[in-house]
């Protein structure tokens, strides 16, 4: 069984919803990642505040953000064990992120250290 992180994109970071709608879409994601964690397919997972960060360039030049000059915006990801991309796919599809319309799920397969891929 292969690990694939599921990477939460926004188009636009700087709308932000209100506390309300937050709550809801805190409680459905919570659901959704429960319903993967009971079929012990959940490895881990986080979200991504837009506050605090900062961007590392070429030659050690660091700048505050991402935001301003960047739209998209990455919320957050989660891993999860699954025997192939379909099955991730299948577990993104879920994801309550894709409620906002122009939110977009990537998944990745996640190299094993070992060299393999």
């Amino acid at each position: 069984m292969d690990e694939y992180i599921l990477i939460f994109r926004h188009p636009d970071g700087n709308k932000v919803a209100s506390p309300e709608q937050i709550q809801v879409w805190m409680k459905q994601t919570m659901d959704w990642i429960g319903g993967i964690a009971a079929q012990n397919k959940f490895v881990a997972g986080n979200g991504l505040p837009f506050d605090g960060a900062r961007v590392v360039h070429h030659k050690g030049v660091v700048t505050n953000g991402p935001f301003g000059e960047i739209k998209e915006t990455i919320g957050g990801y989660i891993i999860v064990r699954a025997g192939s991309v379909e099955e991730a796919v299948e577990f993104a599809k879920g994801s309550p992120v894709l409620q906002g319309d122009g939110n977009t799920v990537e998944v990745r397969k996640i190299a094993k250290g070992d060299g393999t891929h």
